[in-house]
């Protein structure tokens, strides 16, 4: 059925499809890091493989993501299937970010004979290692990868977060409506499907609300955005929409503050990342994102994975020096979890049992009631707004977007 839908769904994403490509980052193949092969006493082991960027420029968000399924295996470390409790090792790769190194990645977790992956942060990644997660019939759990062909056009892969058709429209629901901007300047980098996806849908939505939109790319590896700002103070954008990654982010908060760019600088979920709040400490720059999770949430999760960073020194690095809570940590931390029901309701550890078993997965997570259509997709609606605050570096919250 998945099939059906991914054919009904090319239709529609002709437009977005044509300038899509590899994502960015460095090459090379995929370094594994994990521990041994048995479990922490008597137990058998049941294996989940990590499938993220730790390099690369998604490699600060995948170190993220990646600490949320770390400190789930350390709240619960083992599981019980079919009568038989299993200690829970996760299988860690390094994607390296692009859609080049993800079929080796992948395929570094096959040989480790993994029942489930989890990941991964970025949608061109996620596209590559599909097909070889496909090919292996092993199911992976995207955790916030957005673009819509990383299910669409893979059978195995499902995922918990909500989508670019989602997230684009709710950020020009967000720019038009709540901020009142008529004119919206759109800037992605060439040859990321993430990117030009997201500014695809923005596009599409802002003009469908009576908005302009000007938009323009730039290559992989630009250091320099200044150009880029005073085009969009130029055209009388009210907004700067940039669905870019972490160090493109920072560098055009810096770009946006030097020139003194009066509107708002708005991101998607990549930019809901520490690094990219702090960079705006002491500039006279607004900074909104759309991501998964705000802080205080969930009082539990929030004080608990705080106490565990600030315990190890490894992850309070990892999570960009501080212990203030990443959404995209919160969903790895709900995807472990997942990839847990779906192994308590298969019975079994064998990965097309896992497989069969994920359509019909609900499970309350940190982040929201986690349950998937008929691609694959969870059923989210519902997006939060986060302002970088200049003074703290830190995340204030804003309200929940949905789209009108």
């Amino acid at each position: 059925m998945k099939k059906v839908f991914a054919m009904l769904l090319a239709l529609a994403l002709t437009l977005s499809l044509a300038a899509c490509g590899g994502g960015s980052g460095s090459s090379g193949s995929g370094d594994a890091q994990t521990g041994g092969d048995s479990g922490s006493g008597s137990n058998p082991v049941v294996k989940i493989g990590v499938f993220e960027p730790q390099t690369g420029d998604n490699g600060a968000g995948g170190k993220q993501e990646i600490l949320g399924m770390q400190y789930a295996n350390y709240v619960q470390p083992t599981v019980d299937i079919g009568g038989t409790t299993y200690d829970v090792q996760l299988e860690i790769v390094d994607n390296r970010t692009t859609a080049e190194n993800g079929p080796s990645a992948a395929a570094e977790l096959m040989n480790r004979d993994v029942s489930v992956v989890l990941g991964s942060y970025g949608s061109g990644v996620s596209s590559a290692g599909g097909s070889v997660f496909a090919e292996a019939g092993v199911p992976a759990i995207g955790v916030t990868c957005t673009n819509p062909q990383v299910t669409s056009d893979c059978d195995v892969y499902f995922r918990i977060c909500f989508t670019d058709p989602f997230q684009g429209p709710a950020l020009a629901s967000y720019a038009y409506d709540g901020l009142g901007v008529t004119t919206a300047y759109t800037l992605a980098m060439l040859g990321s499907d993430y990117d030009q996806g997201l500014v695809y849908y923005f596009k599409e939505a802002f003009e469908a609300l009576g908005g302009t939109v000007i938009s323009d790319d730039f290559p992989e590896g630009s250091a320099n955005f200044v150009s880029y700002i005073n085009k969009a103070t130029s055209s009388g954008a009210g907004v700067i929409f940039a669905p870019v990654s972490t160090n493109y982010a920072q560098l055009i908060i810096e770009a946006a503050g030097a020139q003194g760019y009066e509107g708002s600088l708005l991101g998607s979920d990549t930019w809901d990342n520490n690094m990219v709040a702090q960079s705006t400490i002491g500039k006279d720059v607004s900074v909104e994102v759309t991501t998964f999770y705000q802080e205080g949430g969930n009082e539990s999760f929030d004080s608990g994975i705080k106490e565990w960073i600030n315990s190890n020194a490894d992850a309070k690095t990892n999570n960009g020096g501080n212990d203030e809570v990443s959404a995209v940590t919160a969903m790895g931390y709900d995807a472990y979890f997942t990839a847990l029901e779906a192994l308590k309701a298969a019975g079994s550890t064998d990965a097309s049992a896992v497989l069969e078993a994920l359509p019909s997965i609900s499970y309350e997570g940190v982040c929201g009631l986690i349950e998937f259509d008929e691609i694959g997709d969870a059923k989210r609606d519902q997006a939060y707004i986060k302002r970088a605050n200049t003074e703290t570096g830190t995340w204030d919250f804003v309200k929940v977007q949905g789209v009108e």
